[in-house]
């Protein structure tokens, strides 16, 4: 079994679109005004900001710097933040409203923790608040019907805010095209030819230097992911109209990793290389063929280019269709492009100040502010139309690269071309001018329905099971998890029809049969109002 991070799929590509997004204005100032500039006249409500520990000491903390002062100064009420550290958010959300301390405004990426709140009756309705106290997000509203669809809970009230942005690529699959010429191979179309080119790169010497110290592919961390997405392996899958937990896939994705494994066409370590670090600088230092990376169609991937050219000048990297495997042809993780993230603490003493607050931060200028800095400080507008950055890469880093999370509900797709990474390069020097090429080429490759994501949808829009099935899939997972590792590292001492038997034990005994049973009855109830992935090809894409 694998393990899906909605949110991992949002980290890198949400926040640099979101970066880039911001910049751009129609030239119209919708912000919200405060209430005149007197702390003392503005309502005093409180939000939770994530702490990633990026914010620079000189700046101050995140609960306590420029931008904190910019929005309590420029917004209609005066804002008490609290850090959560983010990849440990539940905990300390769980342990504020225990104690009857969580914040008015609650921003959390995950779904399921949102659910539970709800679930908790934690959380304020907000048909009426916004109907009574919003002008901008109300009409956001209006024109984007999909937020208040994914917004709504089970007893048919608005609970959540979110956030629209676009069709965009996330996982990108990379091959060193000169590689192939060298070796005079084609992009592979099938998997079967992946294999051959895989096994090609590891034997032929791709890098000509005589030494037989290259590897064709890898299995750690986001290749891993897109290799599962060529074989469908994404646990369930709808069959004749029925979401099953599937096992064939499973297998097919196994046998294709153990023979990569056996026949020596990948880092032995790979299982040690969590974070796809090691493949990453095998990438960029000519000792990899293949190489997934998360938010590669931005500057992630940007990165990876400037880093490979640096050490070799005649090295060339595509991003490259998935291929086409036993059922069918799928694109890798995509980026989710209707975001919901934050909510109001059902006890809320001034809910109405906080949706005008939430008016406020939704509002472009005030994203631009928060994404961009100020203009004529931080940038100006440049020959494309576009926020053109006017100060040094330390500068920008010190003060913007940690502003991110102020960015939770930046509307970055309804912002035309400026939204894009793309609109930060510049075509007429050659690397970026490669880049926006590379761009153009992931576009294609992944953002055709005619080549779907493997999921039935965003791991963000599936539903949250019942807390006693949840249990059952966390117990189990992790052993399934091991169980089908050590069939691909065992060779032939623990084969791979034996792991899926032993797998399919463990599910069972663990209780699996109820959560499958709630799945497929939750799709069959839920298949024509649930956003799925036909609804995510009919957003608007991200330019």
């Amino acid at each position: 079994m694998k393990t899906k991070s909605g949110v991992m799929t949002v980290t890198a590509t949400v926040l640099l679109t979101a970066l880039a997004a911001a910049g751009c204005s129609t030239g119209k100032d919708d912000q919200v005004k405060g209430e005149g500039k007197d702390p003392a006249k503005k309502p005093v409500i409180s939000q939770t900001i994530y702490d990633r520990g990026t914010v620079p000491p000189e700046e101050g903390t995140i609960e306590k710097n420029r931008w904190t002062d910019w929005i309590n100064e420029n917004g209609p009420a005066t804002v008490k933040f609290t850090a959560i550290p983010r990849w440990e958010s539940q905990a300390k959300l769980n342990t504020l409203f225990a104690s009857g301390s969580a914040p008015d405004l609650i921003f959390e990426f995950d779904t399921g923790y949102r659910n539970q709140l709800y679930n908790q009756k934690q959380l304020m309705p907000l048909d009426d608040l916004i109907a009574k106290h919003s002008t901008v997000y109300k009409k956001l509203l209006e024109e984007n019907p999909v937020l208040k669809k994914i917004g709504t809970k089970p007893d048919g009230k608005l609970y959540e805010f979110g956030r629209i942005l676009g069709l965009s690529t996330n996982h990108v699959l990379y091959v060193r095209q000169d590689w192939l010429q060298k070796l005079g191979l084609e992009v592979p179309k099938t998997t079967d030819d992946l294999y051959k080119v895989i096994k090609a790169f590891t034997e032929q010497d791709p890098d000509g230097n005589g030494k037989k110290d290259t590897y064709g592919y890898s299995l750690s961390f986001v290749t891993g992911m897109v290799t599962d997405a060529m074989f469908q392996n994404v646990t369930r899958v709808v069959e004749n109209g029925t979401l099953i937990h599937d096992w064939e896939r499973l297998k097919a994705a196994t046998e294709f990793k153990k023979r990569m494994y056996d026949e020596g066409l990948i880092d032995k370590d790979f299982l040690a290389d969590k974070n796809g670090e090691k493949a990453k600088q095998d990438f960029i230092n000519g000792k990899l063929g293949f190489y997934g990376v998360n938010g590669g169609g931005g500057t992630p991937g940007m990165q990876i280019l400037e880093a490979m050219r640096k050490n070799n000048p005649e090295s060339k990297m595509i991003p490259i269709e998935l291929p086409k495997g036993p059922f069918g042809q799928f694109s890798p993780v995509i980026q989710n492009p209707v975001q919901m993230t934050a909510v109001i603490n059902a006890t809320a003493k001034d809910p109405a100040a906080v949706v005008k607050y939430v008016d406020f931060l939704v509002s472009e200028s005030t994203q631009k502010t928060l994404s961009k800095g100020l203009e004529g400080t931080h940038w100006k507008t440049g020959a494309n139309g576009c926020p053109e950055v006017i100060v040094d890469k330390d500068r920008q880093k010190k003060e913007l690269s940690w502003t991110g999370d102020f960015q939770m509900l930046n509307f970055s797709a309804t912002w035309g071309k400026c939204s894009s990474y793309a609109s930060t390069l510049d075509p007429s020097k050659p690397l970026e001018k490669e880049f926006l090429e590379i761009i153009d080429m992931a576009k294609k490759a992944y953002l055709d329905p005619a080549r779907p994501i493997a999921e039935i949808t965003s791991g963000e829009h599936m539903p949250t099971l019942p807390q006693d099935l949840q249990l059952i899939v966390t117990n189990a997972t992790k052993t399934m998890t091991d169980t089908i590792n050590k069939a691909i590292v065992s060779g032939s001492s623990y084969k791979v029809d034996q792991a899926l038997a032993d797998a399919k034990s463990t599910w069972e005994k663990s209780g699996g049969k109820q959560v499958d049973e709630w799945y497929t009855k939750w799709y069959a109830e839920n298949k024509d109002k649930a956003f799925l992935k036909e609804d995510m090809y009919k957003m608007p894409k991200s330019q």
